[in-house]
């Protein structure tokens, strides 16, 4: 495969923002999104559930971001990022092991150079997906 198209799951963005090391694979992850270091891809859904969890009352005491922050953050991706727009469900799509992450599959669907970077250890070990999902570990060592 050339060089992956990334799609980064919620849980590694909440997580670079939250974590107070900035040499963690979570952090470098985000920050490289933020620095456009590598190809990644959002949809309209994607950045959605972003906004969503970021602002739920009790992450926001954690990071201490303002809506307007938050929001900040987000336009600063979608800039740097490449926005697809997945059908819903993508057509012949495999199902995500957890419903809630469907959205997630089929915008992996979308394109065959994309690549889910995510801590979800049910998503990393789905088999029908080996090789599309990575943990932000692997992002950071080159796969």
């Amino acid at each position: 495969m050339s060089r992956p198209v990334f799609v980064v799951d919620t849980n590694v963005v909440v997580a670079g923002l939250l974590t107070a090391d900035s040499a963690s694979p979570v952090a470098r992850v985000l920050d490289g999104m933020l620095a456009a270091a590598f190809p990644f891809a959002v949809s309209e859904a994607l950045v959605g559930e972003y906004r969503t969890v970021l602002l739920r009352p009790a992450l926001r005491t954690l990071h201490g971001l303002t809506v307007s922050e938050v929001d900040t953050v987000l336009t600063d991706l979608v800039q740097l990022a490449i926005v697809l727009t997945p059908s819903s469900p993508a057509a012949g799509a495999p199902r995500a092991p957890d419903p809630g992450d469907q959205l997630l599959w089929d915008l992996l669907a979308t394109r065959a150079d994309l690549v889910l970077v995510t801590g979800d250890k049910r998503l990393l070990g789905d088999p029908g997906m080996r090789g599309r999902v990575w943990s932000a570990r692997q992002v950071v060592d080159g796969g």
